[in-house]
């Protein structure tokens, strides 16, 4: 497919999952016509919930209203997870995939939860994706919040099953873990061991709760400095695992996660609705992605707020505009490949691409 010019007389050529820069003129008509148009890099985002699809349709009001993020949990979110069947479930991931799509988002990296419906939950995320032409890295958030240890070991075995059944080129596996204040050791120690025989990275939320700091408070109760210290020493973090938010790390843990070779995602819209403060010591890794955590994955919307929320708290501008590329490299750490606009002379990069109109 030939697409382009684009304003900047940029045309190419697209070859299943590859693109070039043609030189000269088309040899045809356009595929996709781009007049007036600019090609760029999709956007990723980087730590999601699609199964969140629905929500913004509306969610009953939460009684009592919550005082805390663990009762935002309680209350509004883990209400919702455990109410997800196939049929719901499916709904919420074709509308989230395809609003994503609409809004240039051409990859998401998944964690999923539906402890009503663990068994083929990631097959139905990966049928939405599929069908829609996303690309995604999914995975089970394994808990054992509502049925123990058992149910924590069957979203384990849903990780490992999508992961060594899963044939899609655009789409890969990962282990999950939900807040791991929510699983015992044990758990986490099955995580590891899962992650380790298949080769597979962990995708786990970690210091969250930025004001009443849930997982720093039971990661001490179990003998540990905190949750980072906990997954570390229970060798549950791979490099290119990816840790979302991470609000209350330090400066010091930042870097430790870095010098994993691990990822950090931050998600300011989120982290500001829930009131849960702002993860001033990510300045001190590059390797900080982006992510939505469940809202709508426009990412033009997730950007703007984190530099409205980096600049009120006196980040560096350039440190916060690496974050909004950093996804890609995370992608194609998962993928293999670069993730952007071919350059004319230089190779072929993956073809996950956006064409964005003026607006105004």
């Amino acid at each position: 497919m030939i697409l382009g010019p684009d304003v900047d007389g940029l045309v190419l050529r697209v070859q299943g999952e590859q693109a070039t820069v043609l030189d000269g003129d088309p040899p045809g008509p356009p595929g996709l016509d781009c007049a007036g148009a600019r090609i760029e890099a999709g956007r990723v985002n980087a730590h999601t919930h699609i199964y969140s699809g629905l929500a913004p349709l509306g969610l009953p009001a939460p009684e009592p209203p919550p005082q805390t993020f663990v009762e935002i949990l309680e209350r509004v979110w883990w209400r919702l997870d455990r109410a997800l069947d196939e049929a719901s479930l499916r709904a919420s991931a074709r509308l989230y995939v395809a609003e994503s799509l609409l809004a240039g988002t051409t990859a998401l990296v998944d964690h999923h939860e539906s402890p009503g419906f663990i068994e083929g939950s990631l097959d139905v995320l990966a049928g939405a994706c599929t069908e829609l032409g996303i690309r995604a890295l999914l995975g089970y958030g394994a808990t054992e919040r509502n049925g123990g240890r058992a149910e924590g070991q069957r979203g384990l075995a849903e990780c490992r099953r999508f992961i060594a059944t899963n044939d899609a080129p655009q789409l890969r596996g990962a282990v999950a873990l939900h807040a791991s204040f929510t699983v015992t050791d044990d758990t986490v120690r099955e995580a590891a061991a899962l992650c380790r025989e298949l080769g597979a990275i962990m995708h786990v939320h970690v210091a969250e709760d930025g004001k009443d700091l849930a997982d720093a408070h039971d990661a001490r109760a179990r003998g540990y400095d905190g949750p980072l210290e906990r997954l570390l020493a229970l060798e549950a973090l791979p490099p290119g695992s990816i840790l979302a938010h991470g609000l209350d790390l330090s400066a010091a843990q930042v870097r430790r996660v870095h010098d994993a070779g691990c990822w950090i995602v931050q998600n300011p819209r989120s982290n500001h609705g829930n009131g849960v403060g702002y993860p001033r010591s990510l300045a001190s890794s590059d390797r900080v992605a982006l992510g939505t955590d469940g809202y709508p994955a426009r990412m033009e919307d997730e950007i703007a707020a984190l530099r409205e929320h980096a600049a009120a708290h006196g980040e560096e501008r350039a440190q916060v505009e690496a974050r909004i590329e950093a996804g890609r490299r995370l992608v194609g750490e998962r993928f293999g490949g670069v993730f952007d606009v071919p350059r004319r002379g230089g190779p072929a990069t993956v073809a996950d691409l956006r064409v964005v109109e003026p607006t105004g």
